[in-house]
């Protein structure tokens, strides 16, 4: 690991840093021009498909008919972001995990505030198991909002009765929609990213006129009793810190196998940096190994 890697890419991050105080349309088509940059290797195969009525981008890497499956949830504060703008880190998590996997393009706020998308990672994940997937077969995994969206449908699943999935792996997840933690204001300096006041501004998309506090927004005001073993990534260099660190602690206190991972020096959803950082190649290699070791055996 080298301090010089952290250091180039914190200057990088900040010269180009995400503005979320701006208008929804203009928000997304620079975002969607910045993932577009993003090269996908050669050997990667992306189809766009239906899941359950749900767009989505099944990815799988060197022609591979895996067995296993991840089923992925982009970030972008549920205002922004697409599955294809995820598939350069999806194919990397699939390449590493020898498995497929399919992006989901879930319904955005505000056009589709909550629970659109919860409803839409539920359908997909049900459709999965109605193609005969069997559940231990099948991981969720997603970044900030999309790492909350999986823990979300991790409790809507269980309100309906649906089998669980093998884990979820979740980088930097963004399971506060109520903006409480600590590290907002405490990390505001070090996170070259996201800022407090652009997570205020795009809270209300979502939440419309439900509650942030909802459990089904927030996860981490959740009982999260009975939810599969979890992976928790985040960096030490971001405002959403203190997300990570309370959704550990709620799982552990609510008897959930859980293992956090605090990456010093790094910032928000650092793995999609693998190729030029050392941390971030080495957490998804982590990340992978984990999966593996729950998908049940065929």
């Amino acid at each position: 690991m080298t301090r010089q890697q952290q250091v180039d890419l914190d200057a990088s991050l900040r010269q180009g840093s995400l503005d979320l105080t701006a208008d929804v349309p203009t928000l997304r088509a620079g975002f969607d021009e910045l993932t577009a940059r993003i090269p996908v290797p050669a050997d990667v195969d992306q189809r766009p498909t239906t899941i359950g009525g749900v767009g989505a981008v099944e990815v799988t890497v060197g022609g591979v008919d895996a067995t296993n499956v991840i089923l992925y949830f982009h970030g972008g504060v549920y205002v922004i972001g697409s599955a294809a703008g995820s598939v350069p880190l999806v194919s990397d998590l699939s390449r590493r995990t020898d498995a497929k996997a399919f992006t989901v393009e879930y319904r955005l706020a505000p056009e589709h505030p909550f629970p659109a998308a919860v409803d839409d990672a539920c359908a997909a994940y049900e459709a999965l198991l109605g193609h005969g997937i069997d559940p231990g077969q099948i991981a969720l995994a997603g970044e900030s909002a999309g790492g909350g969206l999986a823990i979300a449908t991790l409790l809507a699943l269980r309100e309906r009765g649906t089998p669980f999935p093998s884990c979820a792996f979740v980088m930097s997840p963004y399971v506060d929609l109520t903006l409480s933690g600590e590290s907002l204001v405490e990390r505001q300096a070090a996170d070259p990213i996201l800022t407090p006041e652009g997570l205020r501004l795009r809270v209300p998309d979502y939440v419309a006129s439900g509650n942030a506090a909802d459990p089904r927004i927030s996860p981490i005001f959740g009982d999260l009793t009975g939810l599969p073993p979890l992976l928790i990534q985040v960096g030490s260099h971001e405002i959403l810190l203190s997300d990570a660190l309370r959704l550990a602690t709620r799982a552990a206190n609510d008897d959930v196998p859980v293992t956090l991972e605090v990456v010093p020096g790094v910032p928000h959803v650092f793995q999609g940096f693998a190729a030029i950082l050392d941390e971030g190649d080495a957490a998804l290699a982590r990340a992978a190994s984990f999966m593996k070791g729950t998908f049940v055996a065929t």
